[in-house]
């Protein structure tokens, strides 16, 4: 492999600020679990999330499509 190119990789915490909130690991472990059961649409995350967990934290717990899109698009900024 070519000296430069060892150099330019992508390093999944590149653009980590800080380390991960309890309530992040959880909600990205059950994410995970989703995808690895084969639940790709949003409907079938949203109702594993309510399966399995964690909660929301935007309403007490339960998630909506809505809810989940804005949690996570808090989450990305």
């Amino acid at each position: 492999m070519n000296d430069a190119k060892q150099d330019v990789y992508l390093n999944p915490h590149q653009a980590r600020r800080r380390q991960p909130t309890q309530f992040e690991d959880l909600l990205g472990d059950s994410i995970e679990r989703a995808f690895a059961a084969g639940i790709h649409d949003l409907p079938g995350l949203v109702a594993h999330l309510n399966r399995t967990g964690p909660g929301c934290p935007l309403n007490g717990g339960i998630w909506t499509e809505t809810l989940y899109q804005e949690e996570i698009a808090r989450l990305a900024a």
